[in-house]
């Protein structure tokens, strides 16, 4: 921008000097005192011109300074809240350890917290991160629908909420949304039981029974989606089996990605549909 402002200013003072080298030529009687008399008054002219356009830049430059450091996120040394749904999963350990270090790294504080799969919890540590300043929320939700009221207040404080991995939902508070392709990851867990089945070579059939995360979870669906685009053709032609008949996605949902409710799940199968030991 000053690049730019300079330019136009010098292009102004050319224009200027060449105006008054026109005027100049216009008395053909004048005699060389007077040629040297405008000389010297265009020269002073244009120093003085190009004084008043170094002071317009800088004016301009230090207002766009003054701009840019208004809308720059949070000057380093304030703190980052950081809300994990659990420690019992170790994934959660490594980007609420690797998020931390990151962040000190760059001068934040950090207030990372857990709240062990339980969505009262995390509700109130967001409340405490809220209510103790902390400038910046990246929320890893549980149930993404229920955050609405805390981030309300977040938003009517002005402070930024980025939404990690798992989308939070019903709420205008998130400034931005980082998570992966979800549909992709599923798509790849499909690929890998094809290919350890081999299933494009071999007849079958192979017993497989089907379960996925929290139906409250937006990216559930997404990994559902992506792996039985992979496996839905494989259970037509009867090469894998799904002796339960649970195949819908709010047959096989896992309330808050329990492991408990998952393995009481597949007990129930078990002794329902595999009793004769197949």
């Amino acid at each position: 921008m000053k690049k730019q402002i300079l330019s136009a200013a010098m292009s102004a003072v050319m224009a200027f000097s060449l105006l008054a080298g026109c005027s100049g030529n216009t008395g053909s009687t004048t005699g060389a005192p007077e040629t040297t008399k405008a000389a010297e008054t265009t020269k002073a002219a244009e120093t003085t011109k190009a004084a008043e356009t170094t002071k317009a830049a800088e004016t301009t430059k230090a207002a766009e300074t003054t701009k840019a450091e208004e809308t720059a996120a949070p000057a380093a040394g304030g703190t980052v809240g950081v809300a994990m749904p659990t420690k019992d999963l170790q994934r959660w350990n490594q980007d609420g350890a690797n998020m931390k270090e990151q962040l000190e790294k760059a001068g934040y504080k950090v207030d990372l917290q857990y709240a062990n799969n339980d969505v009262s919890t995390q509700v109130s540590q967001i409340e405490n991160m809220v209510a103790n300043g902390d400038q910046i929320l990246v929320i890893a939700s549980i149930d993404g629908s229920s955050l609405g009221t805390v981030l309300a207040e977040a938003k009517s404080k002005n402070i930024p909420v980025i939404a990690y991995d798992r989308l939070i939902m019903q709420t205008d508070a998130v400034s931005y949304y980082a998570t992966f392709d979800n549909y992709k990851v599923g798509t790849i867990q499909g690929e890998y039981i094809r290919d350890q089945l081999d299933l494009e070579n071999q007849a079958g059939p192979f017993n497989l029974e089907l379960f996925t995360g929290d139906p409250a979870d937006n990216n559930a669906q997404f990994f559902f989606n992506g792996a039985m685009d992979v496996l839905q053709p494989y259970i037509d032609a009867g090469k894998l089996v799904v002796k339960s008949g649970q195949t819908a996605f709010a047959d096989v949902a896992t309330a808050n990605w329990s492991t408990e409710t998952a393995q009481s799940r597949m007990e129930n199968i078990i002794s329902s549909y595999y009793s004769d030991g197949s």
